[in-house]
């Protein structure tokens, strides 16, 4: 079993910026890929950006290309995602995922591992 906690959320204004973080614990034996998606109230969740293990690859939500980038820690697994020039609608709570063999890193249903989110709210 494998536990991820984000932290990082918070309140911020427009065209500001927060950085998340998420940490797995348990069996972290394996290499995971991790991602990260949210859900917006009343809304479906929706991929962000995720990364593969080494790092090799990445894949990023056209809303999120430009303002978002996605990075992996020095620790065996845990990621990053700097979120910049922040607006209103990227208001949701973000939620960490894990897989160790994700068929697609922006399928919500790839991914085993999950934290329980963390809220950023851009007020305008």
């Amino acid at each position: 079993q494998v536990q991820l906690v984000e932290s990082g959320g918070g309140l911020v204004q427009a065209g500001g910026s927060l950085r998340l973080s998420c940490a797995a614990s348990g069996r972290t034996s394996e290499n995971y890929h991790m991602g990260w998606f949210r859900q917006a109230q009343g809304k479906d969740l929706e991929f962000v950006a995720a990364i593969t293990w080494k790092g090799g690859s990445i894949a990023y939500a056209d809303f999120a290309k430009g303002r978002f980038a996605i990075s992996r820690g020095n620790g065996a697994n845990s990621v990053y995602l700097q979120m910049n020039s922040l607006q209103p609608e990227d208001t949701a709570v973000y939620y960490c995922a894990a897989d160790s063999q994700p068929q697609r890193l922006d399928a919500d249903s790839e991914y085993q591992y999950w934290g329980r989110g963390t809220q950023v709210t851009v007020a305008s």
